[in-house]
């Protein structure tokens, strides 16, 4: 279910709804208000030399309910960032040219999003694109001649001139507004994806002169040629050959594409010309093709379990034409490669993968498929390296740590020898982290269900006095295939639910990523078994804490963790109230309303009208509806077409049928996260004052 944000609300946002009487000298604790004064970093990108890294720097205006995102630069050396962009809409996907004096960038500052490119020493930027259908994710040639980008459109006119195909985007566009039957008619799945409307779009690749020009598209066809879930996607999922003759591409599965994984590896000739697809042999996930840049490998990420996307990824090489069997150089590292890059040599692959809570840094030969672990701590992410291979960029969060752009250097000819240093570049919230009371979290292991170790974080509050007792937060993550890191979010920030006066519980139970893939698996078709099992011991561990009032504790959840709240409805009075945002709440309901029907038939074994009927039943929250007790708050949007609204509706006349106290707030302009900035700001009002209400703040 994984897919891995913000009008004006008042003044409560100018403190917390609690104030621990302590803080540290001159510090004070997070306030809902101080999440949207964060410069939120994304996407850093080092120059071809090493000397710069690029960035996207977010600013949100609660009071106008809006974001701009600009261009930064940083040094590598010394000095001080400084903006490349200056808009006041949103520049974002920056990536340097091959000889480094340019960026090209994605940005809607012509009220469209178009393709710009703008010298590296400033000036204005160029517009390079103005196709009716837009245009994101643009990348470079490697000769620097040519841009490839992606673009959805209307598939039935993709054969066509590029003149003629585009008029007829933009009048099928025009013609859509102006109409006043807004019916919405539907021949296939999907019909809509997470929170769009798809109405028989394709995304299909682009590729236009450096210069300027008319763009060709090269994958035309009923098919997409990027990926349309992020769960299969690592970064730029395309990329051109190493002569720039073609491109190579993860396509969607060529059909049953809402209940299959089969994503491949395939190959459009820029000049025009018929596809062709490297890994049909693999019936599972093909992605994220990166050429070594000699130009002799191929390397990409491949799954082995066809419609089960939390399998596990390994990195596959290949010679460059895709001809001979590929290798697998993961094959004994029990977790997966997130994002990878290649190192300049062309015989080192670096990547991200999670391990224990953190996301390290990895380096792995492809002669000996050894990873070694090269940078330690944290969750990073968006690697990039320079040419000469001495000097590495990277994003890095931790808990208490909004995201920010790092760069390493310590690169030694032997991986097992390299151990780099990490230093902040972007230092966007220097200021800002020095005047808060943010504590660092603990983690501890417990047994879980069987004995096997359950990893948890506890973060106390600011001003934790360890002779009082404390309520307890028990958060539950996502996914279920997904993890509490030591990462950031602006959605579920554990710092910030600390600060409101709460001892805060992140575990990471049976289904979680990141401790093997064996713990991963045993999630599937067991929700309320093993994983329950895991949370009930963890939450038996905090009750024996000296700190901890049994009598003052609070769960709550979204996606996964949204379903865990209904599920501990049935099943357990331990929490004096219970938080659901977009879980799942009937398992028949789910499964013939969601869009990705390939994850629930893999967590029961197939759809429910087959011999896996039990599966639906057994854990499913509806059914123990007469055993429901606490008091419940419920979040759920329209536009969340991964979990449907239907799912909150059934669980809140439930509810509210049986008298039990409860609430639900519906966003309609929300899909399955809240990002709008007023809307955000609104959520944590309410969510804090409801867990306010019935477990009281603070040490006593």
């Amino acid at each position: 279910m994984r897919r891995t944000p913000l009008v004006y609300a008042g003044l409560f946002l100018l403190v917390p709804l609690f104030v621990p009487a302590l803080h540290a000298e001159g510090k004070h604790a997070l306030t809902v208000e101080d999440l949207f004064r964060f410069k939120r970093v994304a996407d850093p990108q080092i120059s071809p030399d090493g000397k710069a890294v690029s960035y996207t720097l977010t600013m949100v205006d609660l009071p106008g309910n809006r974001t701009t995102t600009n261009i930064w630069l940083a040094s590598t050396e010394i000095g001080d960032p400084r903006p490349l962009t200056n808009g006041t809409k949103h520049d974002r996907h920056p990536r340097w040219s091959p000889d480094g004096a340019q960026i090209l960038f994605e940005s809607d500052r012509s009220g469209e999003n178009q393709l710009w490119v703008i010298d590296v020493h400033g000036g204005e930027a160029r517009q390079l694109t103005t196709i009716a259908s837009e245009a994101g994710n643009g990348i470079w040639s490697p000769d620097g001649k040519a841009i490839a980008f992606v673009s959805a459109v209307y598939p039935e006119y993709s054969d066509k001139p590029f003149k003629e195909s585009n008029a007829l985007n933009k009048q099928r566009k025009e013609d859509a507004a102006k109409n006043p039957v807004k019916a919405r008619v539907f021949t296939k799945l999907f019909y809509r994806h997470w929170d769009d409307w798809v109405e028989d779009k394709r995304q299909h690749l682009f590729v236009i002169p450096a210069a300027g020009g008319e763009p060709r598209d090269v994958t035309p066809g009923d098919r997409d040629a990027n990926p349309t879930s992020d769960t299969f996607s690592a970064g730029d999922d395309f990329t051109f050959s190493p002569d720039g003759q073609y491109l190579v591409y993860t396509a969607t599965p060529e059909r049953n594409e809402a209940w299959s994984t089969n994503y491949d590896i395939c190959r459009s000739p820029v000049a025009g010309g018929k596809a062709e697809c490297l890994t049909t042999e693999n019936k599972a996930a093909d992605g994220a093709p990166a050429f070594s840049p000699d130009g002799r490998f191929l390397a990409y990420r491949a799954q082995r379990r066809p419609g089960f996307e939390s399998d596990r990824w390994e990195i596959m090489v290949t010679d460059a034409q895709a001809r001979g069997k590929p290798r697998s150089i993961t094959t004994d590292f029990d977790s997966s490669p997130a994002m990878f890059i290649w190192g300049p040599d062309s015989k080192t692959i670096y990547f991200v993968a999670e391990e224990k809570a953190a996301s390290p840094i990895y380096a792995v030969s492809i002669e000996t498929g050894k990873p070694e672990k090269i940078l330690e701590g944290s969750t990073n992410s968006s690697l990039s390296i320079s040419k000469d291979g001495k000097t590495l960029a990277f994003a890095r969060v931790a808990l208490n740590h909004p995201a920010e752009a790092f760069v390493a250097t310590g690169f030694s000819p032997s991986a097992q020898e390299t151990k780099l240093a990490a230093q902040n570049k972007s230092r966007a919230n220097a200021d800002l982290l020095n005047r808060l009371d943010m504590p660092r979290p603990e983690s501890v292991t417990v047994a879980g269900a069987g004995g096997t170790p359950m990893q948890m974080w506890i973060l106390k509050p600011p001003g934790f006095d360890a002779s009082k007792k404390w309520p307890l937060a028990f958060l539950v993550h996502g996914g279920p295939q997904g993890a509490w890191e030591d990462g950031w979010s602006f959605r579920w920030n554990a710092e910030a639910w600390a600060a409101q006066g709460y001892v805060v519980a992140l575990p990471n139970p049976r289904g979680s990523t990141g401790f093997g893939q064996k713990y991963v698996d045993e999630i599937s078709g067991d929700w309320g078994g093993k994983c329950f099992e895991d949370l009930m011991a963890g939450l038996a561990f905090l009750e024996k804490q000296p700190y901890i009032d049994p009598e003052r504790m609070g769960a709550a959840g979204a996606s996964f963790g949204g379903y865990m709240m209904n599920w501990f409805q049935g099943h357990t009075t331990k929490f004096k109230t219970l938080i659901t945002h977009c879980g799942v709440y009937n398992f028949d309901s789910m499964y013939a309303t969601t869009d990705e029907i390939w994850f629930d038939e893999w967590e029961h074994g197939g759809p429910p009208w087959g011999s896996q009927r039990e599966s639906y039943e057994k854990f499913s929250p509806h059914r123990y509806a007469k055993e429901f007790k606490t008091p419940m708050l419920i979040i759920h949007n329209d536009r969340d077409f991964r979990v449907p609204l239907s799912e909150g509706f059934q669980l809140f006349s439930t509810l509210q049928r049986q008298g039990i106290p409860s609430k639900m707030i519906n966003f309609p302009d929300e899909s399955h996260w809240v990002l709008k900035p007023a809307n955000s700001a609104y959520w944590h009002k309410e969510v804090f004052a409801w867990l306010k209400k019935y477990v009281p703040p603070g040490g006593r």
